[in-house]
Protein backbone atom coordinates (compact mmCIF):
# COMPACT_ATOMS: atom_id res chain seq x y z
CA UNK A 1 0.00 0.00 0.00
CA UNK A 2 1.22 3.49 -0.89
CA UNK A 3 1.37 6.03 1.92
CA UNK A 4 1.57 9.84 1.92
CA UNK A 5 5.21 9.68 3.04
CA UNK A 6 6.03 7.61 -0.09
CA UNK A 7 4.46 10.25 -2.32
CA UNK A 8 6.30 13.01 -0.46
CA UNK A 9 9.63 11.24 -1.04
CA UNK A 10 8.90 10.74 -4.75
CA UNK A 11 7.84 14.38 -5.20
CA UNK A 12 10.60 15.73 -2.92
CA UNK A 13 8.13 17.70 -0.81
CA UNK A 14 6.91 17.45 2.77
CA UNK A 15 4.12 15.12 3.85
CA UNK A 16 2.12 18.22 4.85
CA UNK A 17 2.31 19.50 1.27
CA UNK A 18 1.15 16.15 -0.09
CA UNK A 19 -1.76 16.10 2.34
CA UNK A 20 -2.79 19.61 1.34
CA UNK A 21 -2.61 18.74 -2.36
CA UNK A 22 -4.69 15.57 -2.03
CA UNK A 23 -7.31 17.44 0.02
CA UNK A 24 -7.45 20.42 -2.37
CA UNK A 25 -6.43 22.95 0.26
CA UNK A 26 -5.89 26.48 -1.12
CA UNK A 27 -2.49 27.37 0.31
CA UNK A 28 -0.40 25.60 -2.38
CA UNK A 29 -0.30 26.30 -6.12
CA UNK A 30 -2.52 24.48 -8.61
CA UNK A 31 0.50 23.26 -10.54
CA UNK A 32 1.96 21.66 -7.39
CA UNK A 33 -1.38 20.06 -6.60
CA UNK A 34 -1.66 18.64 -10.11
CA UNK A 35 1.87 17.28 -10.02
CA UNK A 36 1.42 15.57 -6.64
CA UNK A 37 -1.96 14.10 -7.65
CA UNK A 38 -0.47 12.73 -10.87
CA UNK A 39 2.43 11.08 -9.03
CA UNK A 40 0.03 9.69 -6.40
CA UNK A 41 -2.19 8.16 -9.09
CA UNK A 42 0.81 6.62 -10.88
CA UNK A 43 1.96 5.07 -7.61
CA UNK A 44 -1.49 3.58 -7.00
CA UNK A 45 -2.37 5.68 -3.94
CA UNK A 46 -5.88 5.24 -2.54
CA UNK A 47 -7.66 7.95 -0.58
CA UNK A 48 -8.50 7.36 3.06
CA UNK A 49 -12.12 6.62 2.17
CA UNK A 50 -11.16 4.00 -0.42
CA UNK A 51 -8.64 2.41 1.94
CA UNK A 52 -11.21 2.45 4.73
CA UNK A 53 -13.73 0.69 2.45
CA UNK A 54 -11.24 -2.13 1.82
CA UNK A 55 -10.45 -2.43 5.49
CA UNK A 56 -14.00 -2.23 6.85
CA UNK A 57 -15.90 -3.80 3.96
CA UNK A 58 -18.09 -0.69 3.68
CA UNK A 59 -18.67 1.37 0.57
CA UNK A 60 -19.85 4.53 2.35
CA UNK A 61 -22.74 4.52 -0.13
CA UNK A 62 -26.38 4.27 0.90
CA UNK A 63 -29.32 3.58 -1.35
CA UNK A 64 -32.58 5.49 -1.37
CA UNK A 65 -35.51 3.52 -2.73
CA UNK A 66 -37.95 5.90 -4.38
CA UNK A 67 -40.43 4.05 -6.57
CA UNK A 68 -43.12 6.44 -7.81
CA UNK A 69 -45.63 4.85 -10.19
CA UNK A 70 -47.27 8.26 -10.78
CA UNK A 71 -43.98 9.81 -11.91
CA UNK A 72 -44.73 13.04 -10.11
CA UNK A 73 -43.13 12.59 -6.69
CA UNK A 74 -39.75 14.16 -7.44
CA UNK A 75 -41.51 17.34 -8.56
CA UNK A 76 -43.61 17.39 -5.38
CA UNK A 77 -42.24 19.56 -2.60
CA UNK A 78 -42.88 16.99 0.14
CA UNK A 79 -40.66 14.39 -1.52
CA UNK A 80 -38.11 16.77 -3.03
CA UNK A 81 -37.47 18.34 0.39
CA UNK A 82 -37.30 14.92 2.06
CA UNK A 83 -34.84 13.56 -0.51
CA UNK A 84 -32.67 16.68 -0.42
CA UNK A 85 -32.51 16.40 3.37
CA UNK A 86 -31.46 12.74 3.08
CA UNK A 87 -28.75 13.60 0.56
CA UNK A 88 -27.43 16.54 2.57
CA UNK A 89 -27.27 14.65 5.86
CA UNK A 90 -25.64 11.60 4.24
CA UNK A 91 -22.94 13.74 2.63
CA UNK A 92 -22.26 15.49 5.95
CA UNK A 93 -21.49 12.05 7.38
CA UNK A 94 -19.23 11.01 4.51
CA UNK A 95 -21.76 8.90 2.61
CA UNK A 96 -22.72 9.01 -1.04
CA UNK A 97 -26.36 8.50 -2.04
CA UNK A 98 -27.65 6.43 -4.96
CA UNK A 99 -31.34 6.42 -5.89
CA UNK A 100 -32.95 3.16 -6.98
CA UNK A 101 -36.39 2.26 -8.34
CA UNK A 102 -38.20 -0.65 -9.97
CA UNK A 103 -36.57 -0.21 -13.37
CA UNK A 104 -34.33 -3.31 -13.07
CA UNK A 105 -35.36 -6.94 -13.36
CA UNK A 106 -33.53 -7.88 -10.16
CA UNK A 107 -35.24 -7.56 -6.79
CA UNK A 108 -34.66 -4.60 -4.50
CA UNK A 109 -32.47 -6.74 -2.23
CA UNK A 110 -30.42 -8.02 -5.17
CA UNK A 111 -30.02 -4.45 -6.42
CA UNK A 112 -28.76 -3.28 -3.03
CA UNK A 113 -26.28 -6.16 -2.88
CA UNK A 114 -25.19 -5.55 -6.48
CA UNK A 115 -24.57 -1.87 -5.76
CA UNK A 116 -22.69 -2.67 -2.59
CA UNK A 117 -24.78 -0.36 -0.43
CA UNK A 118 -24.06 -0.20 3.27
CA UNK A 119 -27.80 0.30 3.88
CA UNK A 120 -30.94 1.66 2.29
CA UNK A 121 -33.68 4.17 3.13
CA UNK A 122 -37.08 3.27 1.68
CA UNK A 123 -38.63 6.66 1.01
CA UNK A 124 -41.51 5.69 -1.25
CA UNK A 125 -42.68 2.41 -2.74
CA UNK A 126 -45.50 -0.11 -2.60
CA UNK A 127 -44.49 -1.33 0.85
CA UNK A 128 -46.70 -4.43 0.75
CA UNK A 129 -45.17 -5.71 -2.49
CA UNK A 130 -43.09 -8.95 -2.33
CA UNK A 131 -39.93 -7.10 -3.39
CA UNK A 132 -40.25 -4.49 -0.66
CA UNK A 133 -41.11 -7.10 1.95
CA UNK A 134 -38.11 -9.23 0.95
CA UNK A 135 -35.78 -6.27 1.49
CA UNK A 136 -37.34 -5.26 4.80
CA UNK A 137 -37.30 -8.83 6.16
CA UNK A 138 -33.64 -9.38 5.24
CA UNK A 139 -30.60 -8.66 7.42
CA UNK A 140 -29.76 -5.68 5.23
CA UNK A 141 -29.75 -2.36 7.18
CA UNK A 142 -33.05 -0.66 6.31
CA UNK A 143 -34.91 2.44 7.53
CA UNK A 144 -38.36 3.27 6.18
CA UNK A 145 -40.12 6.62 5.91
CA UNK A 146 -43.84 6.76 6.79
CA UNK A 147 -44.21 2.98 6.96
CA UNK A 148 -44.31 1.24 10.32
CA UNK A 149 -43.61 -2.40 11.11
CA UNK A 150 -42.49 -4.19 14.27
CA UNK A 151 -39.25 -5.55 12.84
CA UNK A 152 -37.83 -2.49 11.05
CA UNK A 153 -36.77 1.01 12.07
CA UNK A 154 -39.05 3.72 10.70
CA UNK A 155 -39.29 7.50 10.70
CA UNK A 156 -42.89 8.62 10.80
CA UNK A 157 -44.70 11.88 10.38
CA UNK A 158 -47.26 12.34 13.17
CA UNK A 159 -50.14 11.46 10.85
CA UNK A 160 -52.73 10.58 13.50
CA UNK A 161 -51.93 13.75 15.45
CA UNK A 162 -52.13 15.75 12.22
CA UNK A 163 -55.57 14.34 11.50
CA UNK A 164 -56.72 15.24 15.00
CA UNK A 165 -55.32 18.78 14.83
CA UNK A 166 -56.98 19.73 11.56
CA UNK A 167 -60.34 18.18 12.51
CA UNK A 168 -60.26 19.90 15.89
CA UNK A 169 -59.53 23.24 14.20
CA UNK A 170 -62.40 22.80 11.74
CA UNK A 171 -64.82 21.89 14.54
CA UNK A 172 -63.61 24.77 16.70
CA UNK A 173 -64.54 27.06 13.79
CA UNK A 174 -68.14 25.84 14.09
CA UNK A 175 -68.25 23.29 11.25
CA UNK A 176 -70.16 20.07 11.73
CA UNK A 177 -71.05 19.09 8.15
CA UNK A 178 -67.53 18.16 7.03
CA UNK A 179 -66.31 16.49 3.85
CA UNK A 180 -63.08 14.47 3.66
CA UNK A 181 -61.15 13.49 0.52
CA UNK A 182 -58.70 10.66 1.20
CA UNK A 183 -55.41 9.80 -0.45
CA UNK A 184 -54.31 6.27 -1.38
CA UNK A 185 -55.51 3.77 1.21
CA UNK A 186 -52.13 3.38 2.90
CA UNK A 187 -51.09 3.34 6.54
CA UNK A 188 -50.61 7.13 6.30
CA UNK A 189 -54.21 7.67 5.19
CA UNK A 190 -55.59 5.28 7.80
CA UNK A 191 -53.77 7.07 10.61
CA UNK A 192 -54.92 10.51 9.51
CA UNK A 193 -58.51 9.30 9.20
CA UNK A 194 -58.29 7.63 12.61
CA UNK A 195 -57.19 10.92 14.12
CA UNK A 196 -60.04 12.83 12.45
CA UNK A 197 -62.69 10.31 13.43
CA UNK A 198 -61.33 10.21 16.99
CA UNK A 199 -62.10 13.92 17.38
CA UNK A 200 -65.55 13.42 15.87
CA UNK A 201 -66.28 10.64 18.36
CA UNK A 202 -65.21 12.84 21.27
CA UNK A 203 -67.59 15.57 20.06
CA UNK A 204 -70.47 13.22 19.30
CA UNK A 205 -70.19 14.10 15.63
CA UNK A 206 -70.78 11.62 12.82
CA UNK A 207 -69.46 12.07 9.28
CA UNK A 208 -71.82 10.28 6.87
CA UNK A 209 -70.19 7.87 4.37
CA UNK A 210 -71.30 10.07 1.45
CA UNK A 211 -69.07 12.85 2.83
CA UNK A 212 -65.91 10.73 2.55
CA UNK A 213 -64.42 10.33 -0.94
CA UNK A 214 -61.37 8.42 -2.15
CA UNK A 215 -58.74 9.88 -4.45
CA UNK A 216 -54.94 9.65 -4.67
CA UNK A 217 -52.13 11.64 -3.14
CA UNK A 218 -50.65 14.32 -5.41
CA UNK A 219 -53.37 13.80 -8.03
CA UNK A 220 -55.27 17.02 -8.62
CA UNK A 221 -57.48 15.58 -11.39
CA UNK A 222 -59.00 12.87 -9.17
CA UNK A 223 -59.43 15.42 -6.40
CA UNK A 224 -61.29 17.68 -8.83
CA UNK A 225 -63.91 14.98 -9.48
CA UNK A 226 -64.13 13.96 -5.81
CA UNK A 227 -64.78 17.60 -4.89
CA UNK A 228 -67.50 17.84 -7.54
CA UNK A 229 -69.24 14.85 -5.96
CA UNK A 230 -69.22 16.54 -2.56
CA UNK A 231 -70.53 19.79 -4.00
CA UNK A 232 -73.44 17.96 -5.67
CA UNK A 233 -74.74 16.61 -2.34
CA UNK A 234 -78.13 18.02 -1.39
CA UNK A 235 -76.62 18.94 1.99
CA UNK A 236 -73.13 19.81 0.83
CA UNK A 237 -70.33 20.14 3.42
CA UNK A 238 -69.50 23.56 4.80
CA UNK A 239 -65.83 22.52 4.92
CA UNK A 240 -63.74 20.01 2.92
CA UNK A 241 -60.50 18.48 4.21
CA UNK A 242 -58.13 17.56 1.37
CA UNK A 243 -55.48 14.82 1.39
CA UNK A 244 -52.54 17.06 0.45
CA UNK A 245 -51.84 20.63 -0.62
CA UNK A 246 -50.89 19.76 -4.19
CA UNK A 247 -54.10 17.81 -4.82
CA UNK A 248 -56.04 20.68 -3.26
CA UNK A 249 -55.53 22.64 -6.49
CA UNK A 250 -57.97 20.24 -8.16
CA UNK A 251 -60.50 20.91 -5.41
CA UNK A 252 -59.91 24.64 -5.65
CA UNK A 253 -60.67 24.55 -9.38
CA UNK A 254 -63.82 22.48 -8.84
CA UNK A 255 -65.09 24.96 -6.25
CA UNK A 256 -64.41 27.91 -8.53
CA UNK A 257 -66.00 26.14 -11.52
CA UNK A 258 -69.13 25.67 -9.40
CA UNK A 259 -69.29 29.43 -8.92
CA UNK A 260 -68.40 29.22 -5.22
CA UNK A 261 -65.93 31.24 -3.21
CA UNK A 262 -63.48 30.24 -0.44
CA UNK A 263 -64.14 30.70 2.45
CA UNK A 264 -67.42 32.63 1.96
CA UNK A 265 -69.31 29.67 0.47
CA UNK A 266 -67.15 26.77 1.56
CA UNK A 267 -64.08 26.34 3.77
CA UNK A 268 -61.05 24.22 2.87
CA UNK A 269 -58.13 22.55 4.67
CA UNK A 270 -55.03 20.89 3.22
CA UNK A 271 -52.14 18.76 4.45
CA UNK A 272 -48.30 18.94 4.07
CA UNK A 273 -47.62 22.67 4.40
CA UNK A 274 -45.77 23.00 1.10
CA UNK A 275 -44.77 26.44 -0.20
CA UNK A 276 -47.70 26.51 -2.61
CA UNK A 277 -50.13 26.63 0.33
CA UNK A 278 -48.55 29.90 1.47
CA UNK A 279 -48.92 31.79 -1.82
CA UNK A 280 -52.40 30.86 -3.06
CA UNK A 281 -55.29 33.12 -2.10
CA UNK A 282 -56.79 32.71 0.35
CA UNK A 283 -53.83 31.17 2.13
CA UNK A 284 -54.63 27.53 2.86
CA UNK A 285 -55.09 26.23 6.39
CA UNK A 286 -52.88 23.12 6.37
CA UNK A 287 -50.81 20.80 8.55
CA UNK A 288 -47.06 21.19 8.07
CA UNK A 289 -44.97 18.01 7.87
CA UNK A 290 -41.32 18.52 8.87
CA UNK A 291 -39.70 16.63 5.99
CA UNK A 292 -36.27 18.15 6.65
CA UNK A 293 -36.14 16.59 10.12
CA UNK A 294 -37.60 13.34 8.80
CA UNK A 295 -34.84 13.00 6.19
CA UNK A 296 -32.10 13.90 8.67
CA UNK A 297 -33.40 11.43 11.26
CA UNK A 298 -33.67 8.62 8.70
CA UNK A 299 -30.00 9.02 7.79
CA UNK A 300 -28.90 9.17 11.44
CA UNK A 301 -30.79 5.96 12.25
CA UNK A 302 -29.50 4.15 9.17
CA UNK A 303 -25.86 5.03 9.89
CA UNK A 304 -26.36 3.86 13.46
CA UNK A 305 -27.65 0.52 12.16
CA UNK A 306 -24.76 0.24 9.69
CA UNK A 307 -22.35 0.73 12.58
CA UNK A 308 -23.98 -2.16 14.42
CA UNK A 309 -25.91 -0.19 17.02
CA UNK A 310 -29.28 -1.44 18.21
CA UNK A 311 -31.98 1.25 18.07
CA UNK A 312 -33.79 2.17 21.27
CA UNK A 313 -37.13 1.68 19.49
CA UNK A 314 -38.44 0.88 16.03
CA UNK A 315 -40.70 3.87 15.30
CA UNK A 316 -39.54 7.49 15.57
CA UNK A 317 -42.22 10.14 15.12
CA UNK A 318 -41.50 13.65 13.83
CA UNK A 319 -43.99 16.31 14.91
CA UNK A 320 -45.59 18.87 12.61
CA UNK A 321 -47.88 21.80 13.31
CA UNK A 322 -50.91 23.65 11.97
CA UNK A 323 -50.34 26.53 9.56
CA UNK A 324 -53.19 29.01 9.79
CA UNK A 325 -54.66 30.83 6.83
CA UNK A 326 -57.82 32.38 5.46
CA UNK A 327 -59.42 29.30 3.90
CA UNK A 328 -61.57 28.38 6.94
CA UNK A 329 -64.36 30.70 8.00
CA UNK A 330 -65.96 30.61 11.42
CA UNK A 331 -69.65 29.81 11.07
CA UNK A 332 -72.63 29.96 13.40
CA UNK A 333 -74.97 27.14 14.29
CA UNK A 334 -77.66 28.81 12.18
CA UNK A 335 -75.42 28.78 9.11
CA UNK A 336 -74.46 25.15 9.72
CA UNK A 337 -78.14 24.13 9.63
CA UNK A 338 -79.11 26.34 6.74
Amino acid sequence: MVYIKDIAKACKVSTATVSKALNDQPDISESTKEYIKTVAAEMGYMSNSAARALKTGRSNNIGVLFDDDQNRGLSHEFFSTLLESIKSEAEKNGYDVTFISSGRKMSYLQHCMYRGFDGVIIANTEFDSPRAQELMESDFPVVTVDYESDHIVSVMSDNETGGRVIMRHVCDMGHRNIGVILGDLTDVTRKRLRGMLGVCEELGLEIPPCNIKEARFHDSSLTYFATQELLRLSDRPTCIIFQDDYSYIGGLNAIHDAGLSIPEDISTVGYDGIGLSRIISPRLVTYYQDTVTMGKRAVELLISKIEGNKPEKTAYEVRGHLLDGGSVRRITAAEEHR
